[in-house]
């Protein structure tokens, strides 16, 4: 072996990244990324600060104006950033907290009791990745105000009179482009973050308003009732068993609010948030809550004599079901696991949430037995469906076919082992399914073809749903089981590709799929599992020249670029000729002369009208196939979608339709 020479490395090879440069220099690591998720993360930390200002009883007002030139401006009514010289840096305290990472009134003193931020990143994050920020500051009857160009002073402190003026915080900044993918917020994430935070927040006013373009957009939040408010308008499409439960203690300086309300549906909905910051993995407080509302319910059935003493007590999925659920907790010192602060790590809070909870709606159902009895007996319904789909699951057990032994019929296997390698196709129909069989690379891509349309599962229990085919099928077909059984540990595909004709009953049963996994199948989107495949929509052929398009921009451009005159091409293809492969005339420049060669369109309504070869090549091959991964920024919203979309509900999902019946396009008829 021959020796390997060593690499110089001594101490200039050591780079120290002086101030904010380590966040220009790797801005994944302070806000996740620099696309869409990463541009948003500076309104809210900027946001925050003013949350928190609220949180300590010094503001009850925040205004946020998208401006022109994708400029943010958010100002508060609170004390106001410090301005005197901070003893550790000789520089302003403002300066100090706009250019010094982990510099802020959250590390120990008297500043903030609770506060939404832990690791004082904040605004000198946003600073650092703003191609200009000004920030101004109204304390003492005086405005103060400084400008920053990437992170860097671009001046002094100024100072000028401002007797009139309340106090408050004002920071206005514009993304650096050169960092970002884009940066063009949008309107709407801005808005439901806003609302999220006003719910949480109760009393305090927000606005908010969109001045980029005329006429402009104005928004205002403000929620006396808190967190109930807010389950009151996420179950505003669904029928409520009762009005919201308001439970609110502090206890050891923690302080809990929890709102529920059972509507008459199967999924449930627990939101968990740690000082206004949402923890979508849960953490003690979301465990706190789920024991003490299993302890409660049961015993007031025994006690209540609701549920016969040889009965089995109410599991936690029972008492879970149709619940819709905030919890939310304020503490001084969170452990959050990770930037992200997904997961909220307080040992302590689990057994204050659990008093809190047990002592409060306990006292609530013995002051509504009415809405005790209908929550009762929602609960028993859902346990004997749970019993019911437990048998189900043990019938097929004992076929062989949920433990792998036994596989479907229809599905075509593929000889690779490894999960992380494999992937499933689930193919709408026989006919495309044929030609992704035949198309496929059987070492590690296997075929589900699904005759017709599956189960809305938005208005079905497990029992029922495990009396379908195709939805036991493709459980079967995935090999993790499902329920109370689900381990994504033995999940047989990395890749669960959907792939579905570009039309109406395409996207139907895609709707169909998307809503299984999202209410039975989550974790497998959340680990990134789960794709829609992009077929098509045109072949091109000119001599033997052949180009697909995936949208008609894309076949635009490429008649173009083929010089085929677009026009005729579109009047050849509304007229008498067969729809599927028409010719398309080129323009006299590009055919060189008055004898034009033909190029022709195909319109693919289906998969199945494909040859295998062609449906590999186009949208199977991972060389060149097009794949959107499914993936939830907000369960919440989605959460909502789904119950409007496929939920009983008739009149949400008539309007929704009618509101974007305009921007419809390939509507097949």
């Amino acid at each position: 072996m021959a020796e390997k020479k060593a690499a110089r490395y001594g101490a200039e090879d050591i780079t120290v990244l002086e101030g904010l440069e380590a966040v220009r220099k790797r801005p994944g690591m302070y806000i996740g990324g620099t696309g869409i998720t990463g541009l948003h993360y500076l309104i809210w930390e900027v946001v925050d600060n003013a949350i928190d200002e609220a949180m300590a009883g010094y503001a009850n007002r925040i205004t946020l104006i998208l401006l022109p030139g994708n400029v943010v401006r958010v100002r508060d009514n609170g004390r106001g950033i410090p301005v005197e010289t901070h003893r550790a840096t000789g520089k302003s305290t403002l300066e100090t907290v706009m250019t010094v990472l982990h510099a802020g009134g959250k590390f120990g003193g008297e500043g903030y009791k609770v506060s939404a931020g832990l690791h004082g990143v904040g605004v000198s994050v946003v600073n650092a990745l703003s191609e200009e920020l000004t920030a101004r500051v109204w304390r003492n009857g005086t405005q103060y105000s400084q400008t920053y160009r990437r992170g860097e002073p671009a001046g002094g402190l100024s100072e000028q009179p401002a007797p009139d003026e309340p106090t408050g915080t004002e920071i206005e900044f514009r993304p650096d482009a050169s960092v970002f993918e884009s940066i063009e917020f949008s309107w709407e994430t801005v808005l439901e973050r806003l609302r999220q935070q006003s719910y949480l927040t109760k009393g305090i006013w927000v606005e908010a308003t969109d001045a980029r373009s005329e006429p402009h957009r104005f928004y205002g939040f403000h929620f006396e009732g808190g967190i109930a408010s807010h389950v009151r308008y996420l179950n505003r499409l669904r029928e409520t068993l009762h009005e919201p439960i308001y439970l609110e203690k502090a206890i050891e300086h923690v302080n809990v609010e929890v709102a529920l309300q059972y509507a008459d549906d199967y999924n449930e909905r627990i939101f968990t948030f740690a000082n206004t910051v949402n923890n979508p993995e849960g953490g003690t407080h979301l465990t706190g809550f789920r024991t003490a509302l299993t302890r409660v319910i049961n015993d007031y059935a025994k006690t209540n004599k609701l549920i016969k003493d040889t009965e089995p007590p109410f599991a936690g999925e029972d008492v879970r079901e149709g619940l819709t659920a905030i919890v939310s907790v304020k503490l001084a010192d969170p452990q959050f696991e990770g930037q992200t602060k997904a997961k909220l790590g307080n040992p302590e809070v689990r057994s204050i949430v659990e008093q809190v909870v047990a002592e409060g709606l306990g006292y609530y159902l013995q002051e509504h037995p009415s809405d005790a009895k209908r929550i009762i007996a929602k609960t028993t319904l859902s346990a004997r469906a749970r019993l019911a789909a437990k048998a189900a699951r043990e019938t097929v057990i004992r076929k062989g076919a949920l433990e792998g032994m036994t596989l479907p019929g229809k599905l075509a296997d593929c000889s690779e082992k490894d999960p992380a390698k494999s992937e499933l196709y689930i193919v709408e129909g026989d006919s495309a399914g044929g030609s992704a069989k035949q198309g496929r690379d059987r070492k590690f891509q296997a075929i589900l073809p699904l005759r017709g349309k599956i189960l809305n599962v938005e208005r079905a229990r497990l029992d029922r749903m495990l009396q379908t085919d195709h939805i036991k099928e493709l459980i079967v077909a995935l090999g993790a089981g499902i329920g109370e059984s689900l381990d994504l540990e033995r999940l047989r595909y990395h890749r669960v590709i959907i792939m579905t004709d570009a039309d109406v009953d395409g996207e139907h049963i895609r709707t169909l799929l998307l809503t299984l996994f999202f209410r039975h199948f989550r974790d497998a989107i959340d680990k990134g599992y789960l794709y829609i495949a992009q077929p098509p929509l045109y072949k091109i052929a000119k001599g033997k020249s052949i180009h697909y398009a995936y949208s008609d921009h894309e076949r635009e451009k490429i008649l173009a670029e083929l010089g085929v005159d677009s026009a005729v091409a579109e009047a050849t293809e509304a007229g008498e000729n067969d729809p599927s492969e028409v010719p398309a005339a080129e323009t006299p420049e590009a055919a060189g002369g008055p004898r034009a060669t033909k190029a022709s369109i195909q319109r693919y309504k289906g998969l199945g009208e494909m040859n295998p070869e062609q449906l590999w090549e186009t949208t199977m091959d991972p060389a060149h196939r097009v794949l959107l991964q499914v993936s939830i920024d907000d369960a919440e919203k989605a959460d909502q979608v789904f119950s409007m979309l496929m939920g009983d509900e008739v009149a949400p999902r008539k309007r929704f339709i009618q509101s974007r019946a305009k921007m419809v396009k390939n509507l097949d008829i």
